[in-house]
């Protein structure tokens, strides 16, 4: 049954905002009034990404303010809309697909929804879920019987890195390099592993390279004291990788993937560059690659929940802190000066 909730303001949730760069908030907002359409959701944990990260130094061109943080979701159905079907009830943990797409642009008629003109990402171009209560449209959900909040907060990350994994068509057989070991970049393993390939993982922290293993990569080193070219040629007899991921957004792994790849290999771009990038285009001309980019996921999500319900991802690894909503500004901003060692934080509702 739908839920109402008087519209004048009288009914007020918590929420995390982030005013302006370097700057957040708890704020009171009004809660949710579900339309007929739409699940209310009790919030019971929501990751921090790398976007938050990123919006919240200032470096992230599509970030909105001021704005509610957050998209990587772990929640319960509180109350459901009279259109909403029954398979969705009252107490159900999901977690939920943040991203809108117009339906009209030219990536929508194609359909490629998650290259939308105008994506609206909750979180970044419209309010997110670092509150209480949320209303979203039941088709944006995905429920699962036996996940945890934390484990369903983990779904949305892990289903870019999938996303990239199919971007890049990753196959059984091929040699696939992961720059990058942060939460996507580990999705990217996980997807490259649950596609048949053998990964090898690059990372400048001893601790990532850790849990790129623990994921399941065979090889994984740190750059800053091993060579990454010497690495790769004895890895692949001096052929290079098949595919290459790039996970970080920096400008010279840009360059270096492009660089490494096999001749006729796939290079696929997810991290957003901070600088312009310069080619030597005669590269990928004279080795005939394709450079793709990835965003957001597809219909990635049924996979990757699959996929965490078998108990292989090292979830309890990956979570390098869990705070309360009273501590989640000073925990990004802790994160923001101090990025080596931390993977995931993660915000619990329910402290």
């Amino acid at each position: 049954m739908k839920i109402t909730y008087p519209n004048n303001n009288s009914f007020y949730m918590r929420a995390l905002v982030l005013v302006e760069p370097g700057k957040t908030e708890i704020r009171d907002i009004p809660m949710p009034v579900p339309t007929d359409e739409e699940v209310l959701l009790r919030i019971g944990m929501v990751g921090f990404c790398g976007g938050d990260l990123n919006g919240f130094k200032g470096l992230f061109e599509m970030q909105e303010y001021p704005n509610v943080l957050g998209h990587e979701v772990g929640a319960t159905i509180e109350t459901t809309g009279k259109n909403v079907p029954a398979s969705f009830t009252s107490g159900m943990k999901v977690t939920l697909n943040p991203y809108l797409n117009c339906g009209v642009c030219i990536a929508c008629r194609k359909g490629r929804p998650n290259a939308c003109v105008d994506n609206k990402t909750m979180g970044v171009r419209r309010p997110g879920a670092m509150t209480e209560y949320i209303a979203v449209n039941w088709k944006k959900l995905h429920a699962s019987a036996t996940l945890s909040y934390k484990e369903l907060a983990l779904a949305e990350p892990l289903t870019v890195g999938f996303h990239a994994a199919n971007r890049g068509r990753v196959q059984a057989g091929d040699k696939v390099l992961v720059i990058g070991c942060g939460i996507v970049g580990l999705g990217a393993i996980a997807g490259s592993l649950n596609n048949g390939a053998t990964v090898f993982a690059a990372d400048i922290s001893d601790y990532k390279t850790g849990i790129a293993k623990a994921v399941g990569a065979s090889t994984a080193i740190n750059t800053t004291t091993t060579s990454l070219k010497q690495a790769l040629d004895e890895w692949t007899n001096g052929d290079g990788p098949d595919v290459i991921i790039e996970a970080v957004g920096n400008h010279e792994t840009y360059r270096a993937a492009v660089e490494l790849v096999s001749y006729t290999g796939r290079v696929v771009y997810i991290g957003y560059g901070k600088k312009p990038v310069e080619y030597n285009t005669g590269v990928f001309v004279r080795k005939e690659i394709e450079i793709l980019g990835s965003r957001n996921c597809l219909d990635d999500f049924p996979v990757v929940i699959q996929y965490l319900e078998s108990g292989k991802f090292p979830v309890d690894a990956v979570i390098s802190a869990t705070v309360s909503l009273d501590n989640a500004g000073e925990a990004l901003l802790d994160w923001s000066e101090n990025r080596g060692n931390i993977t995931k934080i993660m915000v619990d509702f329910t402290l």
